[in-house]
């Protein structure tokens, strides 16, 4: 979805007919400027969203930070010109997609920071539905990577397509007999029985699943480099500095996203 569509949707969702509030207290030609400032720590992440916004309500926004710079508190994000009113009846929605965006950002800065840059750590598709590109957009501005975006850009066997298969190679078989020459194969799998299974039917890339750090380590010795490594299930940043040197290529976290906490911003008039 384009953004001025998601943004206008959004705003149709919270202003309906109207800002009644504002309407019955502010005149129609006052003017005023206002400014966004973080209340905590915060990797910034946001502003075309926010711009938008405020665009749609007639109002400028004007960015005082770039994004993915980790800003300490009470550092000023942005300043607003405009229509009092129109300011006012756009603030929740901005500072809404500002706070969303700006956890995510802090979130995954916190997580991978320092780790060795041979794991990368990526998001998933547990994203919230439509804003997906702009919450994978803020894992990479806080230093992480993205996964494949969608079930269109990447082929990936999970246990029921395994099942409903009749067994992992026979879904390798079929992914790679549809599936064009550039796209890789990536299965899942829960056990090192099954890793060797996906790495004799030809699969690319090989998700381990919920497995212990010494399965891990296990499957790297398995392995032996002829696919690419993912680990995913039960990740955190105690877990990521212990595996980083492991050789495990990638690290999925749907957490990144789904775990972040909302950052702390306000708008106020200056």
């Amino acid at each position: 979805m384009h953004l001025s569509e998601l943004v206008r949707l959004a705003l149709q969702e919270d202003v309906g007919g109207g800002d009644v509030t504002t309407q019955s207290t502010i005149p129609a030609e006052h003017r005023s400027i206002a400014k966004i400032t973080a209340k905590q720590d915060v990797v910034c992440f946001g502003h075309d969203v926010a711009k938008e916004v405020f665009f749609q309500m007639g109002c400028v926004y004007s960015p005082q930070v770039e994004e993915g710079v980790l800003l300490s508190t009470g550092t000023v994000i942005a300043l607003i010109e405009g229509p009092t009113g129109k300011m006012l009846t756009a603030e929740r929605l901005a500072l809404n997609f500002l706070m969303r965006l700006c956890g995510i950002a802090t979130h995954t800065f916190n997580t991978v920071q320092g780790l060795n840059p041979n794991m990368k750590v990526v998001d998933t598709r547990k994203t919230t539905p439509l804003l997906r590109r702009l919450e994978r957009s803020a894992v990479c501005a806080g230093g992480g990577y993205n996964h494949r975006f969608a079930l269109y850009d990447g082929i990936l066997i999970k246990d029921n397509h395994i099942s409903a298969c009749g067994s992992i190679a026979e879904a390798v078989k079929q992914a790679k007999a549809t599936g064009h020459h550039l796209m890789k194969v990536e299965v899942e799998v829960e056990s090192l029985e099954g890793l060797t299974e996906a790495i004799e039917a030809g699969a690319d890339v090989v998700m381990l699943d919920n497995m212990s750090d010494d399965e891990l380590q296990e499957a790297v010795r398995i392995s032996n480099g002829r696919v690419l490594l993912e680990a995913s299930g039960n990740m955190n940043r105690e877990r990521l500095l212990r595996i980083q040197d492991f050789g495990i290529d990638v690290v999925s976290m749907g957490g990144l996203i789904h775990q972040a906490t909302w950052a702390d911003l306000s708008m106020k008039m200056a």
